[in-house]
């Protein structure tokens, strides 16, 4: 059992991490057709490894973690790689819709495995929330799945490795430091995408524009990973999980802001179903503590 939850500001960094990856896809958006997919990868890392590493020296706290904590560490840092790669190669063959709301069945695998990993309580409010959730989320995604299964597979999987990453990431809490978890989840990514530039000789040197949209995706990405591992730490991963719908709501508003994109009635309503399911998974907050 964890002690120590502090669930409004668990909510409070949540929310931010939602827009933070929100405002990074749209980055990765408006600089895909000029950067190659790993270049977005890496350089969506080496801000965060170098934020990580700098606060790891302030705290004095080991970088990349001890031996005992590195299968935890790994385990993390590679499902949440495996996670990234998924959907930028399910986003590269299939409808962004239909991509969105596969991803999203993460939450549900977050349930799943705190039930049986983190023996957490998940109420049956909590799972109701969660569909209600998930019901907003189809609206305002409108996927047709008229998509090739291979890409459709892809971003399935990227709500496992997700779940998988996030739990461990609760798992984690009072074992090791965050920004040791970010410092090392952020140099398997770097070493990963830096290797596949140089095998296969993909790098592009980028424009102004392009490198501005990199150092982008790499800021709000760093602020999204921040976030998301203090958030998984301050409450049970099974209560805020839910609140990974929010990125969709963010994403909505960002691509009306800035991509032209219309916003149908269908959207709107689907965006109120997200609020209030997100609103009754954390009124069910004592029904959902860990045993």
């Amino acid at each position: 059992m964890q002690q120590g939850y502090n669930l409004r500001l668990g909510v409070l960094t949540m929310i931010l991490a939602s827009f933070g990856f929100s405002a990074m896809q749209l980055t990765v958006a408006l600089s895909k057709t000029t950067m190659p997919l790993m270049q977005q990868v890496f350089f969506r890392n080496i801000i965060c490894l170098a934020i990580g590493l700098v606060l790891c020296r302030v705290r004095r706290v080991s970088c990349f973690g001890s031996k005992k904590q590195q299968p935890f560490l790994f385990g993390r840092s590679i499902s949440g790689l495996l996670g990234v790669i998924c959907l930028f190669a399910a986003s590269a063959g299939a409808r962004q819709a239909d991509v969105s709301i596969l991803s999203k069945l993460n939450p549900f695998f977050v349930a799943l495995f705190a039930a049986v990993f983190l023996h957490e309580r998940v109420a049956r409010r909590q799972v109701a929330a969660l569909f209600l959730a998930f019901t907003g989320a189809f609206l305002v995604c409108n996927p047709t799945m008229n998509s090739n299964l291979g890409p459709l597979g892809l971003a399935l999987l990227n709500a496992f490795f997700s779940g998988v990453a996030y739990i461990l990431l609760s798992y984690m809490n009072g074992k090791a430091d965050p920004f040791t978890i970010i410092s090392h989840f952020s140099l398997v990514s770097c070493a990963f995408g830096g290797i596949w530039l140089l095998l296969t000789n993909s790098f592009v040197r980028p424009s102004g524009r392009d490198l501005l949209m990199l150092l982008l995706i790499g800021l709000f990405s760093a602020l999204g990973q921040v976030c998301v591992t203090f958030a998984y730490r301050l409450a049970p991963a099974s209560q805020i999980s839910i609140l990974d719908y929010a990125g969709i709501l963010f994403s909505l508003v960002l691509g009306w802001l800035f991509l032209g994109e219309t916003v149908p009635s269908t959207s709107i309503a689907g965006a109120v179903l997200v609020v209030f399911g997100a609103w009754v998974s954390l009124r069910s907050k004592r029904d959902a503590q860990p045993n």
